[in-house]
């Protein structure tokens, strides 16, 4: 199994970004989705998740009404679509594929991408 990350830099406050992991060597459409992040000096944390049916959508109260996770099943990707950007959303964004049981847990389950950095600054 592999996931790549992708859409990750430099953005102003204030501004958007829209990341994107394609996913190959297992049945995408089976899996839920999640995003996680790692702020420089934190631990990794939890940020969206998109259950593997249904459609069903969990966030972090930092980024909800912000932050939009959505898949494209047909073309395997999953994405982040980050709006109004905040110094502290600065971090390398993980992607996270895991079994649909899974979808609401926090942990270090299934398959991990490398991350994409994302920094937000002037």
């Amino acid at each position: 199994a592999q996931l790549v990350e992708s859409g990750g830099g430099l953005v102003q406050p204030g501004g958007s970004l829209r990341l994107s992991c394609a996913a190959s060597g297992f049945t995408f459409s089976t899996y839920a989705m999640t995003w996680y992040r790692r702020a420089p000096g934190k631990g990794r944390e939890f940020v969206a998740a998109l259950a593997g049916t249904g459609g069903d959508t969990d966030y972090s109260t930092a980024v909800k009404g912000r932050f939009t996770i959505s898949r494209d099943n047909a073309k395997n990707t999953v994405y982040l679509q980050m709006n109004s950007l905040k110094p502290e959303d600065t971090a390398v964004y993980y992607c996270n594929a895991r079994s649909t049981a899974l979808w609401r847990l926090r942990g270090e389950y299934g398959y991990w991408g490398q991350g994409t950095q994302v920094t937000v600054s002037s």
